[in-house]
């Protein structure tokens, strides 16, 4: 490439000495980038170590990978680089699955309106959280798992900040879903407390069950539960568990397997992380 400019002798001695003031330091970055006389004269005026140290840090930077929009409004708001990464990189978070999620929940919807009865709905919203706490682990799904691994970060943190992520974003979207079925009132928000009953449940069993097997014992034990209880209603009543008494074992559930869940928070520490993560030596991987 030619150019009718170059840097002026004084500005690349100073580019050597890290005291180029932006933009100039900006505009010598670039020229010098493509610049093969001013790179030659910065040859000659500059340390050869200094330079090569200043050229190794700049394809770094220029190698770096760019943050997203979800991951640079999470730095600005106060959120730690490597906290942000994990959380922007979670794979549930990521518009295919956000996509089918919205998918199955419309269609969910409809199929409330056409049977006149938010049954299906309030049996598939609490099912939501859990897989995507599921599915937010592991070295298959997710492309920062080594980085997880060896993020500075206790497991059991690095455990809730993601599931905390997941469930703002899960539950945000059933309750969108929630909206479109107005003539149910209160009763459509039933899902809310098995959701976090399950979720909490599967997240207490995998400090000793692995990723894998916990969600699924937790998520078939919920549909057992809904077949028993649809086949012991009686005519067009409430299923058991979205009845008020349901409601309350639901909460006392949550709440057990919140306290289970922190009493085995050393299990999701460094040492043990693999049954976490999805080391397939501790109960196979997702």
């Amino acid at each position: 490439m030619s150019t009718t400019w170059h840097v002026p002798e004084d500005d690349l001695r100073a580019y050597v000495q890290g005291e180029l003031d932006t933009p100039r330091l900006w505009s010598a970055d670039t020229h010098l980038a493509a610049c093969a006389d001013c790179r030659a004269l910065l040859a000659q005026v500059g340390d050869p170590v200094a330079l090569d140290a200043g050229w190794e840090r700049l394809d770094a930077e220029l190698d770096a990978p760019r943050r997203g929009f979800v991951e640079s409004l999470l730095v600005r708001i106060g959120v730690a680089d490597h906290t942000a990464r994990l959380l922007a990189a979670t794979p549930v978070l990521r518009r295919s699955w956000l996509a089918s999620v919205v998918l199955l929940l419309v269609m969910t919807v409809g199929a409330v309106y056409t049977a006149d009865s938010p049954t299906m709905f309030l049996a598939l919203a609490p099912l939501l959280p859990l897989a995507g706490v599921a599915l937010s682990f592991g070295p298959v799904l997710d492309p920062t798992y080594e980085m997880a691994v060896v993020a500075p970060l206790h497991g059991f943190r690095l455990l809730l900040t993601r599931t905390v992520a997941v469930l703002a974003v899960g539950l945000a979207l059933n309750g969108l879903a929630t909206l479109a079925l107005p003539s149910y009132g209160l009763a459509a928000l039933a899902w809310l407390l098995p959701a976090l009953a399950l979720t909490a449940t599967g997240l207490a069993l995998t400090a000793r069950l692995g990723p894998v097997l916990a969600p699924a014992l937790v998520g078939g034990a919920w549909t057992a539960l809904l077949l028993a209880a649809e086949a012991s209603r009686h005519g067009s009543g409430t299923l058991a568990p979205f009845t008020a008494a349901g409601q309350g074992i639901a909460a006392g559930v949550a709440a057990l397997a919140a306290g289970l869940l922190y009493a085995a928070r050393d299990r999701f520490d460094s040492s043990s992380a693999r049954v976490l993560f999805g080391d397939s030596s501790d109960g196979g991987a997702l």
